[in-house]
């Protein structure tokens, strides 16, 4: 599985931990930047990300910044994506069986690293479970802007 990874410089360290161990654990990663704590505008890195998943380059996308709120809110402006900002493992999972969630967004300054590799782990390992889910994340699809 190949996946696409954003950050800022606020979520730096975090994507850069994840990273190393999604490569550990045989994941493909597509790294959209950015590439150093120097500071930086969140949605250049958020958009790239989520555009290399829309485009099926990447089957999943983790993007990074300090809250996580600003990445998920770019994120969400791509067509065909479906960012969820998540706060702990429950969430990750309620994101991808209920939501059928693309992308997963993480707050650098408010997730330790050990939880945030922890929902990793649960995100890409989690199924959409369908069913009367399938209804509703096709009507969330349907929107307009």
């Amino acid at each position: 599985m190949k996946i696409a990874l954003g950050s800022d410089h606020g979520g730096f360290e975090l994507k850069e931990k994840i990273k190393r161990q999604l490569e550990q654990d045989g994941y493909e990663c597509r790294d959209c930047g950015c590439f150093s704590t120097e500071s930086c505008d969140y949605p250049v890195f958020a958009e790239a990300a989520a555009r290399a998943v829309a485009s099926g380059e990447c089957e999943k996308g983790i993007v990074v910044c300090t809250t996580g709120i600003g990445v998920s809110i770019a994120a969400n402006k791509v067509k065909g994506i479906r960012c969820a900002h998540c706060a702990d493992t429950l969430e990750a999972q309620l994101s991808r069986q209920h939501n059928n969630a693309n992308i997963l967004a993480l707050g650098g300054g408010f997730t330790g690293s050990k939880l945030a590799l922890e929902m990793v782990r649960v995100f890409l390992n989690t199924d959409f479970e369908g069913g009367r889910h399938a209804r509703r994340v096709a009507l969330m699809d349907a929107i307009k802007g």
